[in-house]
């Protein structure tokens, strides 16, 4: 079984290997597509970098709607080459890339009138299933349905007898995006590519016109690394235009930011064993099952402030339940929400003042010798954006390189899950942890749940789960910082597992013991604890204030008053 373990001695040695050796390319940015180009460049045989200023997903990438799906409203617009391409990865995703993390999930459309709207929004769905399974992926999702309104109300219980007349069942699929990411990033290691979080681009080589590497700051350790490079991909998302400006040019398209914010509500405050999908005056909605909860969203509006920081108003929040409510029999309140969290798409500009209406396409330019800019798309097409960033960086690379080959390369842990799912009544037997628990490893690691069942069974504490977050085991806040790079609290809880939005307290009352947990890992003493807690304390009650400001700048004042652990 392939696998990779990150954690502080592994980053180290990445920064020194990346100075040392000209790299063939550089990425710089991990998100989802800088995850992906780095996976991409690897598997072809390219010697790969990948520096990220934050944490793996800390922008966009860890804010999403948790959705893989071909863009059903995507039909309506006519863009048949965006759904069908989509739907393409949609199924790779599910029966090869990723099975482990990558999940069918099934959607209710309410219909509201008799006739006509059944037939349009019926053939819409009608073609979404067969272009899936034209492709040839996506066989293993069940084809839609037509319910009435009787049988609607059946399998969602939750709605409003008079919010609809019938409705339309279909399937896309989840997962979740934060640590989608993270795996990317430990399976383009397993292939070679050396990997840096918190490593920030602080500027440019240029040699001439060229640019050949770029300066990293580490921002921990607090030193410098120049590091030369024949190619390097901008995959920087929002920040696009900002790392554009090193270079001093402005680039042959721009990147603009849309926000998104959701709800975490539990399970129990919406009775419906299906997702729901309704629409807007601006655009959809979505109602999403996650685990033991339900995400609401989203919105869609111009933003301008920190793009670090994206912050949900009083108003975000008082949107997303006035239309929620709309269809709900017993309505939400602000007393049901656990978790609000608030993203950033970054959208191609157009002529259109409506980010609604921007492209959800993607770019890639090459605007200097030796920089390949990649923006825009979905995080569904992220594989076919790092693809096209790649091929566009080879045209500079003065060697022969072979054809992209992700679409057969699973992530870590897609080897043998499937065989680990159907033996989990014996693996829970063998380690004395519940069939249940080992579900959830299986779902959150795949195959390399059994590198976490290690940890339990050298040390059974960890096979305990979490005070105050029982759906997390303890060995998997350890986990996180010897294997997957987190290097901070706030990594744990908000991107390696998801406490930050699926406890009321928002994770501060387990927050001191998996600091307590990373600490042998990082090398962290009682006052290093201590400042962890407390950073991550004022981090809450400063996303707490942000979401009673009645608009964008007085909730983007309010997120700010809590610093970053290290500071960019």
């Amino acid at each position: 079984m392939r696998t990779a373990t990150l954690g502080p001695a592994e980053r180290a040695e990445s920064l020194a290997s990346m100075a040392e050796h000209e790299l063939d390319l550089l990425v710089v940015g991990a998100g989802v597509v800088g995850a992906g180009t780095a996976l991409d460049a690897a598997t072809r045989g390219l010697s790969t970098g990948l520096v990220e200023a934050r944490d793996w997903a800390s922008g966009t990438s860890s804010r999403s709607s948790k959705l893989i799906h071909g863009g059903l409203r995507y039909l309506e617009m006519l863009d048949f080459a965006l759904v069908r391409e989509a739907l393409k990865e949609r199924g790779l995703l599910l029966e090869r890339l990723a099975p482990h993390l990558v999940k069918p999930v099934p959607f209710l459309y309410p219909l509201q009138y008799k006739g006509w709207e059944r037939l349009y929004a019926g053939c819409g769905v009608l073609l979404y299933d067969v272009m899936s399974m034209a492709r040839t992926h996506g066989r293993g999702l069940p084809m839609h349905r037509h319910l009435s309104r009787g049988n609607a109300l059946r399998v969602a219980p939750a709605l409003k007898k008079d919010a609809l007349v019938g409705a339309l069942q279909y399937y896309d699929a989840q997962m979740d995006d934060a640590r989608y990411v993270a795996t990317l990033v430990r399976t383009a290691a397993a292939y070679g590519a050396q990997v840096a979080n918190r490593a920030r681009v602080a500027g440019f080589l240029r040699e001439g016109e060229r640019v050949v590497g770029a300066r990293v700051q580490d921002v921990e350790g607090g030193g410098e690394y120049e590091i030369r490079a024949k190619q390097i991909v901008n995959a920087t998302g929002v920040w696009t235009d900002d790392t554009q400006s090193m270079v001093g040019e402005r680039g042959q398209f721009h990147v603009r930011a849309s926000k998104g914010i959701h709800l975490v509500v539990p399970k129990d405050r919406i009775h419906s064993s299906t997702g729901l999908i309704l629409r807007t005056e601006k655009s959809v909605l979505f109602v999403i099952p996650w685990g033991r909860h339900w995400i609401v969203g989203t919105t869609d509006t111009d933003w301008d402030l920190d793009k670090a920081h994206p912050a949900a108003s009083s108003a975000d929040i008082d949107y997303l339940l006035e239309h929620v409510n709309s269809v709900l029999a017993v309505p939400l309140t602000r007393d049901d929400v656990e978790g609000v969290y608030a993203g950033l798409r970054p959208l191609l500009a157009g002529e259109s003042d409506a980010t609604s209406k921007l492209s959800r396409e993607h770019t890639v330019a090459h605007p200097v010798p030796g920089l390949v800019v990649v923006a825009g798309g979905k995080y569904t097409t992220y594989r076919v954006m790092a693809k096209d960033a790649v091929d566009a960086a080879v045209h500079g690379l003065d060697m022969r390189v072979a054809e992209c080959v992700t679409e057969d390369i699973p992530l870590l842990g897609a080897e043998g899950y499937r065989a680990m799912w159907n033996a989990r009544a014996r693996i829970a037997a063998r380690t004395g942890i519940h069939v249940v628990r080992v579900e959830h490893l299986l779902n959150r690691y795949g195959s390399l749940a059994e590198e976490v069942l290690e940890l339990i069974a050298a040390d059974p504490a960890l096979g305990e789960p979490l005070q105050s977050a029982d759906d997390y085991l303890r060995a998997e806040i350890m986990y996180a910082a010897s294997h997957e790079s987190a290097r901070h609290l706030d990594d744990v809880l908000t991107r390696r597992t998801r406490i930050s939005i699926e406890t009321f307290d928002r994770g501060t009352r387990c927050a001191r013991e998996a600091a307590e947990l990373m600490a042998p890992v990082l090398g962290w003493d009682k006052d290093h604890i201590e400042r962890e807690v407390q950073h991550y304390e004022k981090r809450v009650e400063a996303e707490r204030e942000s979401q009673r400001q009645p608009d964008d700048l007085t909730a983007d004042a309010a997120r700010l008053g809590a610093p970053d652990i290290v500071p960019l």
